[in-house]
């Protein structure tokens, strides 16, 4: 169903709803003609970390920016929701919308949605292309750990209830004055109206739950997805785009997709938030994988 935008737009995007898996999600769309490419975001983000990216691969590709069930202008999770619900919305978003296989793309706290998706539904997947992105049973977690430098934020989007308790009304705050900073290396890409943005949509009621449900499945799932890994190695070609992470992306697919050449590409100087602060080189890399792809040349 298209829907007139609720926050903000570009042109030549158009923003639809659809019902899917007990839920509603909000998608942008974009392009006529190509195959089509499904851009999946991360923490702290909405559709819109792909607003700079997203014109660069219309004039190729199909392209759909979803809102995660929690996320955006997306309904709400609720209590309990975790990447199992999250995979399972994005097979049924792409059987709405009638479009797959796709190039899926995703990044950061997305990964175990998107790798369960993947994994279990091969023939929806053309490629896979993770940026910025770990995944639980395969190093993820030290991530949670503050005692080996891992981030406090992860345990308070984890706790049940503490994200409602300590960031409602400050969402702004913390998204402008912590989280991007801490992880961006080129400040200006991010800017206030990009913040207010993201902002807008965790200050829903109950709009801290669809993150929440990630990091505490994050904490959780590491046996269950090294498992399906061992299980249903992906038979789509693999894109690994790392940032300020290093090498950590394309070891994270090597492992989990063993004995399969992983494609991997390090940008220099770029922080966690790549899409929105490299999105010509981000776009690039993509769209070269996909054309290799959509010919043939990588199996």
């Amino acid at each position: 169903m298209h829907i007139e935008p609720i926050g903000k737009t570009l042109p030549g995007v158009t923003h639809h709803r659809v019902a899917v898996n007990g839920t509603r999600l909000h998608y942008v769309s974009a392009g006529s003609s190509g195959s089509p490419i499904l851009l999946v975001h991360g923490f702290p983000e909405s559709w819109w970390a792909f607003h700079k990216r997203l014109p660069l691969l219309e004039e190729r590709h199909r392209v759909f920016a979803v809102d995660l069930r929690g996320f955006g202008d997306s309904d709400c999770a609720e209590a309990g929701h975790d990447s199992r619900v999250a995979a399972e919305d994005l097979h049924g978003l792409v059987q709405a919308l009638g479009v797959g296989p796709v190039h899926l793309t995703a990044q950061d706290i997305a990964g175990g949605a998107a790798f369960r998706f993947a994994a279990t539904y091969p023939g929806d997947l053309l490629s896979f292309t993770a940026i910025e992105m770990g995944l639980a049973g395969f190093g993820l977690e030290d991530f949670a750990d503050v005692a080996k430098g891992g981030a406090w934020h992860i345990g308070v989007m984890a706790a049940p209830g503490i994200p409602e308790m300590l960031l409602e009304g400050r969402e702004k705050a913390f998204l402008g004055r912590f989280m991007f900073p801490a992880m961006c290396a080129t400040p200006d890409a991010i800017r206030e109206e990009d913040v207010e943005e993201f902002a807008r949509t965790y200050a829903r009621p109950g709009g801290w739950r669809g993150a929440a449900g990630l990091y505490s499945s994050m904490l959780k799932e590491g046996g269950e997805i090294a498992a399906l890994a061992q299980s249903r190695t992906l038979s789509a070609p693999v894109l690994a785009i790392g940032a300020s992470g290093g090498g950590f992306t394309a070891q994270t697919m090597a492992n989990a997709v063993p004995g399969r050449e992983i494609r991997s590409l390090l940008l220099e100087g770029v922080g966690h938030y790549a899409a929105m602060e490299a999105p010509e080189k981000v776009a690039d890399a993509l769209l070269d994988f996909t054309r290799g792809v959509d010919a043939g040349e990588f199996s």
